[in-house]
C-alpha cells in the first residue's frame, strides 16, 4: 500500500493510503474520542458524530471514522470547534439515555460513559421526551433494555457477520427508532440462538447477560452443597477483568478465588470433556462401522444446537447424541459424585462458570434433566465470576496458584483443555480415535491440520488404512456452507465440528469485553488478535499437561470401570446423552 503525507495538529506523519482519519490518527498516537474505534467497524458508521475533527479545506467538521485520508491532509483534533462539537454529540446521546449508571452491569466498561468523560459532556444539557422503552427479560440468557441503546448498530452487524442472521434490526422510524427483533418481539419469540455475540459488541448496557449471581447467593444461604465447574476458555480470559494482558492463563488463581468464594468443591469441566471424547469417539466409530448417519456433527455448543433446531431440523440425526461437557459434568456430579459422597441430588447445587450466554438457556432445557432434576442449576459467565470476586474484596493478582479438587472428577488431559478453541474438539477426538483404531498413540500429538482461525477448515487423515475426512466451522455463517452440502447430498466428511461463536468458546458472548479504550497497554491490533492470544493460552496449557489424550485419564477409566461399564453403555446413555427436535415455525 502506498504511503501518503498528512499532518495532525501541525506535526507531519506518513500513513498508508486508504485509511480513515480515525485509523490514521490511532496509528500516529492519537485516540480521537469515538464510539466505533474499539470494534471491527460493526456500527452505523458516522451516525453518532462523536469523532468529529477539523480537516483543512473541508466544508464543516468531518466524522473521522468514515473520512479517508489523502495526500497533504491537515487534521486538527483539539480545536475548540471540534472539541465542543464532540461534546454536544455525546450530550445529545445522553439526553435519550437511561442514566442509572450505578446499577448498570456495564459500569466501568461503558463506552458511552468513557467518551462522556473524555469530551467533558455535561449532565442534563438537553432535556426532553425519551424514546419509549422496551425491557426484554424473557430468555434465561440475554436482557435487552432499549433505554440504554444508542442505535450504533453494532449488534445488528455482528449478528450478520458472525452468523449470517438478522435477528436484530432497526424498528420504527425517527424518534421512536429502536433496535429489536422483528416487530419488537422478545428474543424468546424469535429464532435467536442466544450466543451473546451482540452482547459482546454492545457499547452500553442495552444488551447484557441475565445475571444468576443471586441464584448462587441463595443456594449458599440455603445451605446447599454448592459445587462449581469451570469451562476451559474461562482461564484464558478471566485475567483480563483484573488488568492482565489478553491471553494470560490464570487457572491457579481462578481456582483459589472460587475456593475463597465458598464453593464446597472446585472442579474443571475438562473432566467431562474427556468423558465427552470417550462417548463421542465411540459414537463416531459405531456410525462408521455400522452404517449410521454421517457425517456426525459435534453437539458441544448450545448456540449451534439452537441454530440447528431452528434452521436445519431435517439434519438433526447428524448431531452427536452426547450432551455438552457442562451438562455431562452436572449429571455426573448429581449421580456419580452424589452417590460416592452420600449426598441427595436435590441437596446439591451445581454452578457452571462458562464463556457463553447460551449455556444459561441450555441448562433450562427439559431434555437435560435426569429424574426431573436439572443437570446444572446456575450458569455464571466469565464476567459474572469477575464481579463476584471483586464484590468479595479478593485481590486477584495476589492469589496463590491452587489446584482443582482432585477427588473422583478432578483429573483432566490436555485434549480436554483445547475444547475451548475452534478445532479443539476435533483434535481431541482424533487423538483418541487414532488410538482406538491403531492401538498406538499418534506420534505427533498435535493435529496441526485442524488448528487455525479460518472460518472453515478441512483435513483428511489416514488412520490404519481408513481415510477419515473431517471439517471444522465456527460461526453459523460458515457452518451454513457445510450444512447445505449435507442437505444437498454433497458432503464428503465423516465428522464435523461446529462452534457457535467465531473462534469458539474463547470468544463466547460471556467473555470479558475487548475494548482498546480500556486496555491502554495492548497493541493497536488487539481487536484482530485477541482470539489468537486466548487460543494460545489453551494450547500452552495442553502442552504443559503430562497426559494429553482423553482415553489416558485415570479417573475417566475408573468411572467406566466402576460405574458406566463402557462408553455408550445403557447407563452412559441415561446420564450423558440426549435428543433434539426441530423448533416449529422456523425450519425450511
Amino acid at each position: 500500500m502506498a504511503k501518503i503525507n498528512i499532518k495532525i495538529e501541525g506535526i507531519p506523519y506518513q500513513v498508508e493510503e486508504g485509511l480513515t482519519v480515525l485509523e490514521a490518527a490511532k496509528l500516529c498516537g492519537y485516540e480521537i474520542p469515538s464510539l466505533c474505534a474499539f470494534n471491527h467497524g460493526e456500527c452505523s458508521r458516522g451516525s453518532c458524530r462523536v469523532c468529529l475533527v477539523e480537516v483543512k479545506g473541508a466544508r464543516g467538521l468531518v466524522a473521522s471514522c468514515v473520512y479517508p485520508v489523502n495526500e497533504g491532509m491537515e487534521i486538527t483534533i483539539s480545536s475548540p470547534k471540534a472539541s465542543e462539537a464532540r461534546r454536544a454529540s455525546v450530550e445529545l446521546l445522553l439526553s435519550n439515555h437511561n442514566q442509572n449508571c450505578q446499577q448498570c452491569d456495564k459500569n466501568g466498561k461503558c463506552e458511552l460513559l468513557h467518551v462522556a468523560y473524555l469530551t467533558g459532556a455535561r449532565e442534563g444539557r438537553y432535556q426532553g421526551a425519551k424514546t419509549p422503552t422496551t425491557l426484554d427479560q424473557l430468555t434465561p440468557s440475554i436482557i435487552r433494555d432499549t433505554s440504554k441503546c444508542i442505535l450504533c448498530g453494532r449488534c445488528v452487524e455482528r449478528c450478520k457477520n458472525a452468523h449470517g442472521m438478522g435477528i436484530l434490526g432497526f424498528e420504527n422510524r425517527g424518534f421512536r427508532t429502536i433496535v429489536a427483533p422483528a416487530e419488537n418481539r422478545s428474543f424468546a419469540n424469535s429464532p435467536c440462538i442466544l450466543c451473546g455475540q451482540c452482547v459482546s459488541v454492545c457499547p452500553t448496557g442495552a444488551l447484557m447477560e441475565k445475571s444468576e449471581i443471586d441464584k448462587v447467593d441463595a443456594a449458599f444461604k440455603a445451605g446447599k452443597h454448592v459445587v462449581v465447574q469451570t469451562a476451559p476458555a474461562v482461564r484464558a480470559a478471566l485475567g483480563e477483568e483484573f488488568g492482565m494482558p489478553v491471553g494470560t492463563p490464570v487457572t491457579g488463581k481462578m481456582v483459589a478465588a472460587l475456593r475463597r468464594l465458598g464453593f464446597k468443591k472446585v472442579y474443571d469441566t475438562n473432566f467431562a470433556a474427556d468423558v465427552t471424547i470417550m462417548e463421542e469417539g465411540t459414537e463416531l466409530l459405531e456410525r462408521i462401522n455400522n452404517g449410521g448417519v454421517l457425517p456426525m456433527i459435534t453437539s458441544c455448543s448450545p448456540g449451534w444446537i439452537n441454530y440447528a433446531e431452528y434452521n436445519y431440523g431435517d439434519l438433526l440425526p447428524h448431531l452427536s447424541t452426547c450432551k455438552s461437557p457442562q451438562q455431562m459434568q452436572g449429571a455426573l456430579l448429581k449421580d456419580y459424585y452424589a452417590a460416592k459422597k452420600d449426598i441427595a441430588p436435590e441437596d446439591m447445587f451445581v454452578v457452571s462458570v462458562m464463556p457463553c450466554t447460551a449455556k444459561k438457556y441450555e441448562k433450562e432445557r427439559p431434555e437435560l434433566r435426569v429424574n426431573e432434576i436439572p443437570d446444572v442449576d446456575a450458569v455464571l459467565t466469565t464476567r459474572e465470576l469477575a464481579r463476584m470476586i471483586k464484590r468479595a474484596g479478593i485481590v486477584f493478582h495476589k492469589l496463590p496458584d491452587e489446584e482443582f479438587d482432585q477427588d473422583l472428577m478432578g483429573e483432566y488431559t490436555g485434549a480436554a483443555v483445547i475444547f475451548g478453541v475452534t478445532g479443539g474438539v476435533m483434535e481431541a477426538a482424533l487423538r483418541t480415535v487414532y488410538y482406538v483404531l491403531t492401538g498406538t498413540e499418534h506420534e505427533a500429538i498435535n493435529f496441526e491440520a485442524v488448528r487455525g482461525l479460518e472460518g472453515i477448515r478441512e483435513a483428511s487423515l489416514d488412520i490404519n488404512g481408513m481415510t477419515v475426512n473431517v471439517a471444522i466451522a465456527h460461526g453459523m455463517k460458515n457452518a451454513k456452507v457445510l450444512l447445505d452440502e449435507i442437505r444437498e447430498g454433497k458432503s464428503k466428511y465423516h465428522f464435523i465440528e461446529i462452534m457457535g461463536c467465531p473462534g469458539g468458546c474463547i470468544a463466547g458472548g460471556g467473555q470479558p469485553l475487548v475494548r482498546s479504550c480500556f486496555m491502554p497497554y495492548e497493541d493497536n491490533d488487539i481487536q484482530d488478535t485477541f482470539r489468537a492470544k486466548r487460543a494460545a493460552a489453551l494450547y500452552s496449557e495442553d502442552e504443559r499437561q503430562v497426559l494429553r489424550q482423553s482415553h489416558n485419564n485415570p479417573q475417566v477409566k475408573k468411572l467406566y470401570d466402576e460405574y458406566l461399564i463402557k462408553p455408550n453403555s445403557h447407563k452412559a446413555h441415561e446420564l450423558l446423552h440426549t435428543t433434539y427436535k426441530a423448533k416449529e415455525g422456523y425450519n425450511d
